[in-house]
């Protein structure tokens, strides 16, 4: 009789033993995951240069509060450029001939993007650009955007040519 209790018991702890070994390599896993999709700062850097910075883009999608705002942006052409550091610069936006100049910035993951078109006389459709802007998607060609820290229902997505 005690010899059945402690082979049931056995069997329990093995169970456990297996699952316990099954959560740590799991959760080993995710965590090479994280750390592959967070990059450290050179790299980041490097993917930004490589595929966004000095690039052509132009606006692929463009909705205001469900509204489709594309046609707006129709034969703009954006262009942002490094400064001082990868995380600021200046942005331009040409059309016809006409050039509108301005910034943007960007923290230091690349999670946010500000874009300020400043130039005078620039054309009523940049104030939906002027805004800070989250990356929802950084796969190029296209990046996908949204407003950052809200739930404004805007969204831009910007085609490298």
């Amino acid at each position: 009789m005690v010899c059945r209790k402690i082979k049931r018991y056995g069997n329990f702890y093995m169970a456990i033993l297996i699952a316990l070994c099954c959560s740590l390599t799991l959760l080993n896993s995710s965590c090479k995951k994280l750390k592959l999709l967070s990059g450290d700062q050179s790299t980041l850097e490097q993917y930004f240069a490589d595929n966004v910075l000095g690039k052509t883009f132009v606006v692929d999608f463009a909705s205001d509060s469900s509204v489709d705002i594309t046609s707006q942006y129709a034969g703009y052409d954006f262009i942002l450029t490094k400064t001082t550091s990868f995380y600021e610069g200046d942005m331009t936006g040409t059309k016809d001939g006409i050039t509108y100049t301005g910034t943007w910035s960007s923290n230091s993951d690349y999670s946010k993007l500000i874009i300020n078109l400043n130039s005078s006389n620039i054309p009523a459709s940049f104030a939906f650009l002027n805004r800070s802007w989250k990356f929802t998607k950084k796969g190029v060609p296209v990046l996908e955007l949204a407003p950052w820290g809200s739930a404004d229902p805007k969204v831009l997505h910007m085609r490298r040519l």
